[in-house]
């Protein structure tokens, strides 16, 4: 993977974790235990410190970046969705940032809440623990259901697996020159868009 050492600091990744080797780490980066870190992502801690802790992970397209002695950490079981950007703040514990959401500087989201794809989180937002946050600016709109925490748990218990399904058996291929009649498909009953698991709930 593309890792660049810069003042003479280099990333650190733990062995149980997984990054891609299309993901790109500049400099003063912490990757923890059981963290995936998706393709096209940038943790680039050339100005502040950039640190995932155990379990969290970063999707595709995704940036973390930051300010010098500030630094950007994802909190255990943080989720990071695709194309996400991560600027100089906090992600607490189990919670999730949607697609293409941006978070700034100084603002901390609570423990287990959500931010809703697309939203924009201003500098210095505090958001309180176990809450859903949405818009353009983001609001806090209210606190989330037990099964939308439940649905984001197992979301997150997915790239735990995606990880280690990862680290045992992603290797580069030739594609082949057309589909084998058999080919299967992945069997993954649990994991769902969160409307479709509201319909299975009824």
């Amino acid at each position: 993977m593309p890792c660049y050492e810069i003042d003479g600091v280099r990333p650190v990744i733990h062995p149980t974790a997984f990054v891609h080797p299309d993901a790109v780490l500049i400099g003063d980066v912490f990757v923890g235990p059981g963290c995936y870190v998706a393709p096209q992502t940038s943790l680039r801690g050339d100005f502040g410190r950039i640190v995932l802790e155990e379990g969290s992970n970063v999707q595709d397209a995704c940036v973390l970046h930051g300010f010098p002695e500030i630094d950007t950490v994802v909190e255990q079981n943080g989720h990071i969705g695709h194309a996400a950007v991560l600027h100089a703040c906090r992600v607490g514990r189990n919670a999730l940032i949607g697609m293409n959401a941006v978070v700034m500087d100084y603002a901390e989201i609570g423990e287990g809440s959500i931010v809703a794809a697309c939203a924009f989180v201003k500098a210095e937002m505090k958001v309180p623990p176990g809450m859903l946050v949405a818009g353009v600016p983001a609001k806090v709109l209210r606190p989330l259901t037990d099964q939308e925490r439940a649905w984001k748990i197992v979301g997150t218990e997915c790239y735990h697996a995606l990880a280690a399904r990862s680290l045992a058996t992603l290797k580069p291929c030739e594609p082949l020159r057309e589909a084998d009649p058999e080919r299967r498909r992945f069997e993954m009953p649990d994991i769902v868009p969160l409307s479709e698991a509201r319909r299975r709930a009824g």
